[in-house]
C-alpha cells in the first residue's frame, strides 16, 4: 500500500478551506501551517488569470529530509507515510533545510492566539506539539486509523482533494493519476513525491 493524495488544480478556488481544516483538526501553534495555499497572479488586465498552489508534506518515497536526519527521528511508514518521532528528534532543523518543498516547522516556544494565556482548545491540543521539535504533515495519521480522510480531503468544499492507494490500480487515485496526467512537484529531484497535482 501506499497513500497519496491527489489535488484537481482546475477544481481548486484558492479558499483556505484546507489551511484551516488542517489547523482545526491538529490544533497547530501560530505560524504553523502543514498544509497551505499558495497565490499567483499572471497576465495583464483585462486579461488576468489567478492560481492557487495547494501544498503539505509530499511524503517523498526517497525524503531528503530522512537522508540528513542525524538521530532517525524521520522515518517512513509501510503506507509510505514520512513521520517525525518527536521523542528521537533534538531540534537540529536540517530537515528543514533538506526539504525542498518547505514542509516542516520548528516548535520553537509555547505560543497562544489570543494574549499569554491558553485558551480550553490549545490546552487540549497543544500537547501534542512537544517545544524544541520539527513537526510537518503526517497525512492525519489518527484519522487514517479511523477509517478516515486526512481532514483537508474530507473538508474541501471544492472537492478538489482525493485520497488513496496508488498500489491499487482501480482506486480513484490511481485512475486520476493516469486519466488525468497527474503530476508530481518538482519530480526532477527524484525524491517521488506522494502528493499528485491535476493540471489546471
Amino acid at each position: 500500500m501506499r497513500y497519496v493524495m491527489v489535488i484537481d488544480l482546475k477544481r481548486c478556488i484558492g479558499c483556505y478551506g484546507c489551511q484551516i481544516a488542517c489547523k482545526s483538526e491538529n490544533a497547530t501553534p501560530p505560524g504553523v501551517f502543514w498544509a497551505r495555499v499558495l497565490k499567483q497572479e499572471a497576465g495583464k488586465f483585462p486579461n488576468v488569470r489567478r492560481s492557487s498552489l495547494p501544498l503539505l508534506c509530499m511524503h517523498c518515497q526517497d525524503p531528503a529530509c530522512q537522508q540528513v536526519c542525524p538521530t532517525g527521528a524521520t522515518t517512513k511508514s509501510d503506507s509510505g507515510i514520512v513521520e517525525v518521532d518527536s521523542d528521537a528528534c533534538v531540534g537540529c532543523r536540517y530537515c528543514m533545510m533538506a526539504c525542498p518543498y518547505s514542509a516542516r516547522y520548528f516548535n520553537g516556544k509555547e505560543r497562544s492566539y489570543f494574549g499569554q494565556e491558553l485558551n480550553e482548545y490549545e490546552k487540549a491540543g497543544y500537547p501534542n506539539h512537544p517545544i524544541g521539535v520539527v513537526e510537518k504533515c503526517d497525512f492525519c495519521h489518527h484519522r487514517l486509523e479511523k477509517k478516515l480522510e486526512p481532514a483537508c480531503v474530507a473538508n474541501c468544499m471544492a472537492k478538489a482533494r482525493y485520497f488513496g492507494d496508488l498500489d491499487d490500480p482501480n482506486s480513484e487515485v490511481s485512475r486520476l493519476i493516469r486519466e488525468k496526467r497527474g503530476q508530481q512537484l518538482h519530480p526532477e529531484l527524484g525524491t517521488d513525491p506522494s502528493v499528485y497535482y491535476l493540471p489546471a
